[in-house]
């Protein structure tokens, strides 16, 4: 019997028998391919069985890792957290240590302020009040470094806000040059101001001081010319210079100059001391008020170090202006009580202001206070009050205990040397006026003759 294959013509005249053989032949390969189809189905279903068994394993690998590297993560972000809390405590015990420490300095020199200006007024030679008068410019000096220090400090904690205010630049000079003479002319060197209308937005007390390191670098770097401070109009802005005849800072200097601890070559010709912070303080209080440093110098002639500070119309001198003519008579008899923690202040307030003809008393705490107004006679015209007195009293309780007392309103000075906003906020709410630590004698006259006179 002959076989057909699938698909081929069956011959003719074959009998039924091949025909049906072709039939199942035919069946035959059409299950095979069936067969063989759904192997291959189940061959793909158990390669993706297995594919999918590998992506669950790899993915449970990866949501490990990620799990690990999130705990490590909130490991990292504690650790960072407890490191940013020492920080910020260690900011404001700083800033706490030095407003304590501030009030400890500037309350000796607030007692020398006080005992030199009696000083000054039983002089009878040029000669005495020529040195009385260098002394007063040292202790200004003196005050103003330490008050920049402490502002510094408060910068650099975050704590503190230049608070800008027109200032007058002739001022600033005149006194700048006045502090700075003497160790210019025991250099052999000259140390002069252009005098100037200009004024400026700035913070004073910070404008001072960069303008004093710049000062004092050019002193100490220059041998022979001299210094030159003055000022000039760039548009909006006022370029306040310090030029000097030194050595010059050579160009891969330039930059360098302004970081902490950098003395630069200069230094060491000169052998000058210093730890080289001056500038990198200019630098610092530059940046906060946002007012521009510059720097021009060509080694061998010098150098210019120019401020750029926005203008402003130069207010009236304060001590002059701001109260009417000083009388020494205006406070003869009058009853004034002052109160301070400290004996030596107590003491230079009493020869002052008794030398100014007033009727004073003292107290050092509230005990004193209620030992003072006891005296049927003595109805007190004007407080005179230290902010920080012991065991936590302010002299804000002071000035209301006298004031209840009384059943008067009686004008009140606070006299300090915290210069926290919170300060300053509390003595206006009390309807005081504020004086800050080191006292200028002849401001604080003319603010007490000034409260005097009001009705």
């Amino acid at each position: 019997m002959n076989y057909t294959p699938p698909g081929s013509n069956p011959p003719e005249g074959d009998d039924p028998l091949a025909q049906e053989v072709r039939k199942l032949a035919k069946i035959n390969h059409a299950l095979m391919q069936r067969v063989e189809r759904s192997m291959d189905q189940q061959a793909n279903a158990f390669s993706l069985f297995q594919t999918a068994i590998s992506l669950e394993a790899k993915i449970r690998h990866r949501t490990d890792e990620l799990h690990h590297a999130l705990s490590r993560l909130e490991l990292a972000n504690a650790d960072l957290s407890h490191a940013r809390d020492a920080s910020e405590r260690a900011n404001r015990f700083k800033t706490r240590f030095f407003t304590a420490v501030g009030h400890d300095l500037l309350q000796p020199l607030h007692a020398a302020r006080l005992t030199l200006s009696e000083l000054a007024d039983v002089q009878e030679t040029p000669d005495a009040r020529r040195l009385t008068t260098n002394i007063a410019s040292a202790l200004t000096t003196i005050e103003d470094l330490l008050a920049s220090i402490l502002d510094l400090s408060k910068l650099e904690a975050g704590a503190f806000i230049p608070k800008l205010q027109p200032v007058a630049l002739n001022d600033v000079f005149e006194r700048l040059t006045v502090s700075g003479d003497p160790i210019a002319r025991k250099k052999g060197l000259y140390l002069r101001w252009r005098p100037t209308p200009l004024g400026v937005l700035t913070d004073p007390m910070m404008l001072r001081r960069m303008l004093q390191n710049l000062l004092a670098n050019a002193t100490r770097y220059t041998d022979r010319g001299g210094v030159l401070l003055a000022a000039r109009r760039r548009g909006g802005k006022v370029s306040i210079e310090v030029w000097d005849t030194g050595p010059g800072i050579a160009a891969a200097e330039r930059d360098r100059i302004f970081e902490e601890f950098h003395r630069g070559s200069a230094n060491d010709r000169a052998g000058a001391p210093g730890f080289g912070l001056g500038l990198s303080i200019v630098k610092r209080m530059s940046d906060a008020l946002e007012h521009p440093v510059r720097l021009k110098s060509r080694v061998g002639r010098g150098s210019c170090f120019s401020i750029l500070a926005p203008s402003a119309v130069a207010p009236l001198d304060v001590e002059q202006k701001a109260f009417p003519p000083i009388s020494m008579t205006s406070l003869a008899g009058r009853p004034l009580i002052v109160i301070d923690n400290d004996l030596d202040v107590l003491a230079a307030m009493q020869t002052l202001l008794a030398r100014w003809g007033a009727d004073v008393r003292l107290a050092r705490d509230l005990d004193d206070i209620g030992e003072v107004l006891t005296e049927s006679t003595f109805k007190p015209a004007l407080i005179l009050a230290d902010y920080q007195l012991d065991n936590g009293v302010t002299g804000l309780e002071a000035i209301a205990r006298i004031r209840q007392a009384t059943g008067a309103q009686i004008p009140a000075i606070v006299i300090t040397a915290d210069r926290r906003e919170s300060t300053a906020t509390g003595a206006a709410r009390a309807g005081c006026e504020l004086l800050y630590k080191p006292v200028k004698p002849a401001e604080l006259r003319a603010l007490m003759q000034h409260l005097l006179v009001q009705p």
